[in-house]
């Protein structure tokens, strides 16, 4: 009998071994005391010979499997953690490489109890310092602790370049019930490619996974998570910024964002994507000059499809390693809050992709996402569901929504497709969704985590804000989660986007007919706290850019856009445009091309550009048009009833009682000696015109300035006669 065969009837754990099928690996390899003796087991395949630290000296490990397994035997334990020497045979005839390394197997675990409740009761906010993989020390070694949430796994072991990808060699040691899996192996090299290869316990399939928890991967289309850098400290210069974050008051400050897709706003003439470094020396200074207030970058975690804009996203803790490293984009939102300019980061929590080396299925069941696809699986997408009834789901994505403002001194989270996530309904027939425990259609554990994120981010992070996307009636998403409400700190108006492009599209002879969709928005103007969006989403899929979408010959077409700006930037409500709406892009977004700058040769679309930076200024630097935004005292009609001249007229006043009054023309026609009622006499100054032949517009206005008389007028004391550019806006501010 050979000495392999002799030692697997005495050692059944071995077949386990060899096989990979042993679920716990501590329970034969490492060091074991029996009898009063001491006995070291390794498993090394790539080795040709083993010797082990003892206190003696170096002594040779007895071979006892043809696989690779190595015994040691003695009545004194040896040195831990134990030290092996191990020789290597290279492919080259004659080569060998003689080396030491410490055992995985001899280290004690090190992930407490307490986390791993606090995992498993949904609270580990900050679980990317627990999971996944950790530079620590542990026995005095320096090394990397690796860790993962695989509930029904029968064997999760760490694989990657290190260990030729062989899942029986670094196999992991499960937490009990926690369904969390751990080992360290020392002195590994940081940039090493490594994934978890899983066994699932019923079907013995095994899947290469990556890491939900990897702060770094491979570029596309290669998905392997790279172990961290031995020294990944930034050193932050954005201490003045965080403190006057944490005491601004963001319900009364001008917020005015500027969306951005980070591999399109500009490309290099060979294709190659801007990186985050270099887009901090191009977009950062063109974002301050246009008087933006923050930049909102499209999803920038790790995804594996450039087609999904980043909406698909695999990597809930890493940056994209399309646009350079974590440090790289650390460094972009440092220059942009030394520039006095915010960072919002678009995060996806509501759906996952279904691609198999990720989150789908992860230890062979469904353990991220529902078993049940009426609840598990987005039909619109094709993509997964959270499960955010499940404990660990919610430590997994409130701790994602922690690292990056914690990590990144990102200023908020803009949250994807709130809707999808609170209707079990969603986008379903009857038939084909699950009610919830009340037979209601609401999603219940989706709101409780809702409310909890914007607990943790509100309470963990001063002056951090929460934007939703979210496009129905459900009420009180921009309300306190005291009051009832989800918490966000504001919501998209969705509404008021709609009611206002299906209004420009008119042509002016017909927009007398829709007069209301002007003004309707006023009468839910304060129910929530609104972010006025013209965002990506209505510039793609055959919706034309906003350009296109005005009606008219080409000066009229930069003409409305010129006063859609106007309408936008006067009207209750914090902005966001998405990037080549600020210069009149002709084309929709394209994702695999910059945008068209050359475009800024044309007079036209530098008048574009001209006016949404003037407005942008001045909507940051006059109260009036940012204090109260969400209070109705900020906002009075002057006259919304003049359907048949297709004309508005309002009064924006800020806290001290100033304001500026607005008036917007949507037809081409000019009128003179139009009278609007004010609410005091005196000199009123045309503080902005959109007609400005600076602009690209006729010039038509009020040579600067107009006298208010004592004339009643539309409900006023006072009124003054004005001269009403085409298709313009104007803005007017009292004197003295």
């Amino acid at each position: 009998m050979k000495q392999s065969e002799k030692h697997l009837s005495v050692h059944p754990l071995l077949v386990e071994l060899v096989s990979g099928r042993l679920h716990d690996p501590f329970s034969y390899l490492g060091i074991h005391r029996t009898s009063g003796s001491f006995h070291v087991r390794v498993f090394r395949p790539d080795v040709r010979s083993v010797w082990i630290r003892t206190v003696q000296g170096f002594e040779a490990m007895q071979r006892i499997h043809d696989a690779g397994v190595f015994e040691w035997q003695g009545t004194t334990q040896p040195p831990t953690p134990v030290l092996l020497k191990l020789e290597v045979m290279y492919q080259a005839p004659g080569v060998l490489r003689v080396y030491e390394a410490y055992d995985p197997y001899s280290f004690p675990l090190q992930i407490t109890d307490h986390d791993l409740y606090l995992f498993n009761e949904g609270k580990l906010h900050q679980a990317y310092r627990t999971l996944g993989v950790q530079r620590v020390n542990n026995s005095g070694v320096d090394g990397l602790r690796f860790s993962v949430w695989a509930p029904n796994a029968e064997r999760v072991s760490v694989v990657g370049d290190f260990n030729r990808w062989d899942g029986r060699v670094h196999s992991m040691a499960a937490h009990h019930s926690s369904g969390v899996w751990e080992l360290f192996i020392p002195e590994l090299p940081a940039g090493s490619f490594y994934k978890f290869e899983i066994r699932n316990r019923q079907s013995g399939e095994i899947q290469l996974k990556a890491d939900p928890y990897a702060m770094r991967y491979e570029l596309r289309p290669g998905t392997a998570a790279l172990t961290p850098v031995a020294n990944g400290y930034f050193q932050w210069h954005d201490t003045n910024w965080m403190e006057k974050r944490a005491d601004r008051s963001w319900l009364h400050a001008p917020v005015n964002i500027l969306e951005v897709h980070a591999g399109s706003w500009k490309r290099h003439p060979d294709g190659r994507f801007y990186s985050y470094r270099e887009l901090a020396q191009h977009l950062l200074p063109y974002a301050q000059e246009m008087g933006f207030t923050h930049i909102e970058l499209m999803p920038i975690s790790e995804h594996p499809f450039d087609e999904s804009w980043g909406y698909q996203t695999t990597g809930y803790f890493a940056a994209s390693s399309r646009y350079g490293s974590p440090e790289d984009l650390k460094m972009f939102v440092d220059s942009c809050h030394q520039a006095d300019i915010g960072v919002i980061l678009d995060w996806v929590p509501g759906h996952f992709p279904q691609d198999i080396f990720a989150l789908a299925r992860f230890d062979g069941t469904a353990l991220y996402e529902h078993e049940d696809p009426r609840l598990g699986l987005h039909q619109d997408w094709g993509t997964f569901i959270f499960n955010y009834g499940r404990n660990e789901v919610k430590s997994f994505l409130l701790s994602s929504a922690h690292y990056w403002l914690s990590e990144f001194h990102f200023d908020g989270l803009r949250v994807d497709a709130v809707a999808s996530m609170l209707y079990l309904d969603y986008s379903r027939k009857e038939g084909e969704w699950v009610p919830n425990r009340y037979g209601g259609r609401e999603n219940l554990e989706a709101i409780d985590f809702l409310r909890e994120l914007n607990i943790l981010v509100h309470d963990e992070f001063p002056g951090a804000m929460t934007f939703a996307e979210e496009s129905t009636s459900w009420p009180a998403v921009s309300r306190p989660v005291y009051t009832g409400g989800l918490g966000f700190s504001m919501k998209w108006n969705l509404g008021w986007m709609h009611d206002t492009l299906s209004y420009m599209r008119q042509d002016p002879v017909y927009r007398c007919y829709h007069h209301d969709q002007l003004t309707f928005g006023q009468v839910y103007a304060y129910t929530e706290n609104f972010v006025l969006p013209f965002s990506h989403d209505e510039v793609v899929h055959g919706k034309g850019s906003l350009f296109n979408k005005m009606p008219g010959d080409g000066w009229q077409q930069y003409a409305n856009l010129r006063l859609l700006f106007t309408y936008q930037m006067t009207f209750p409500g914090k902005k966001l445009n998405f990037m080549g709406n600020d210069f009149a892009q002709q084309d929709e977004w394209q994702l695999n091309r910059g945008l068209d700058w050359k475009l800024l040769e044309n007079r036209p679309n530098l008048g574009v550009q001209a006016v949404l930076r003037d407005l942008n200024h001045l909507y940051k630097n006059t109260p009036a048009l940012h204090e109260l935004d969400f209070s109705p005292e900020g906002f009075s009609w002057i006259d919304c009833h003049d359907a048949e001249h297709s004309i508005i007229s309002y009064l924006r006043r800020a806290k001290n009682g100033c304001f500026v009054v607005v008036i917007l023309n949507f037809t081409p026609m000019p009128r003179e000696s139009y009278r609007i009622g004010v609410p005091a006499t005196g000199i009123y100054q045309e503080l902005f015109n959109s007609d400005s032949v600076y602009y690209g517009g006729s010039n038509t206005g009020n040579a600067g300035q107009i006298i208010a008389g004592r004339e009643p007028w539309m409900g006023l004391p006072c009124s003054l006669k004005i001269t009403l550019p085409p298709l313009a806006g104007l803005i007017l501010t009292q004197k003295g």
